[in-house]
């Protein structure tokens, strides 16, 4: 079984406006919900690709019970710490000339959740894999994604981790089965800009050095590059279309990459990964099964 953790699920609501006046009364053209939060992404592509997850977090309140309903009828399995307090948050993003986005703080999360949250990771077993992606609340211990790896060290599940800077840097020595930066933050985590593919290519290897089992760096309209389990190195070039959405294409490679990898070729892991982060960028919303499959014909 796939797990995903969200710590801050989230409505994405988008509005689609062509001239927005700063400080007037706008009026939407369209608008959309989405129940966003990048574990919950992960899921749902997943989903497309008939991978079930179970979507783990925090929920509180009447938008965290949109967001578990939402994700019921869409055929996402669920298992949510429920918060005493407040509300998961509410993303605004306008699509306009220019793309503005307002992104909620969302709830406190307390100790008691935590360890509630440490209780359902109990379940996981060899064999299972952990997908930890995204930010931290400010309510949450800084060091949640090394004390959640530790508390699963000694169970052999495989864990994928889309983070950044110290968040990543600090589970290393975890041994995870993947680690996905994009080019600027692998340079950010040792203090240089990357302008090579051997740039790159040199420093993923550091971080498998470091414990990373295989290192996916996206590289926007670069493409990808893949060091594998056994120090193979992979390069995938992107896909062709017109980009109309930046929400979730990460999340969607990591995604395509677990479904990819399940039989163990990552040469095919990389291509649908970067199959499924093209056909969310590419569309208004996430990845569906046909976009990406139209897509991964094309590479």
């Amino acid at each position: 079984m796939v797990y995903t953790v969200t710590f801050n699920p989230a409505i994405d609501y988008v509005v689609h406006i062509s001239d927005m006046k700063p400080g007037a009364t706008n009026r939407s053209e369209r608008e959309e919900m989405y129940f966003g939060g990048k574990g919950i992404n992960v899921s749902v592509v997943l989903r497309e690709l008939g991978i079930p997850s179970k979507a783990l977090g925090f929920t509180a309140g009447f938008t965290g019970e949109a967001i578990e309903k939402g994700l019921a009828d869409m055929g996402i399995n669920t298992d949510f710490v429920h918060l005493e307090k407040g509300n998961s948050r509410i993303n605004v993003k306008i699509k306009a000339a220019e793309e503005t986005e307002l992104n909620g703080q969302g709830p406190y999360i307390d100790d008691k959740a935590v360890a509630e949250l440490f209780d359902r990771l109990e379940e996981l077993s060899e064999g299972d894999t952990l997908i930890l992606a995204g930010s931290i609340p400010p309510s949450l211990p800084s060091d949640i994604y090394e004390r959640i790896l530790a508390s699963l060290s000694e169970k052999r599940v495989k864990t994928i981790v889309d983070a950044t800077k110290d968040l990543l840097l600090n589970v290393l020595k975890y041994r995870p089965f993947l680690v996905k930066p994009n080019n600027h933050e692998l340079g950010e985590m040792f203090g240089t800009v990357l302008l090579s593919d051997d740039d790159i290519e040199k420093y993923a290897r550091k971080l498998q050095d470091m414990g990373a089992v295989n290192v996916l760096v996206s590289m926007a309209g670069d493409g990808a590059m893949l060091i594998d389990e056994y120090g193979k190195m992979h390069r995938c070039g992107i896909c062709s279309g017109k980009v109309k959405n930046s929400v979730g294409a990460g999340d969607s490679m990591v995604a395509g990459f677990t479904a990819g990898s399940l039989n163990g070729d990552y040469e095919y892991a990389l291509k649908l990964g970067t199959a499924a982060g093209g056909a969310t960028a590419f569309s208004d919303g996430l990845a569906t099964k046909e976009k990406i499959d139209e897509l991964l014909k094309t590479l």
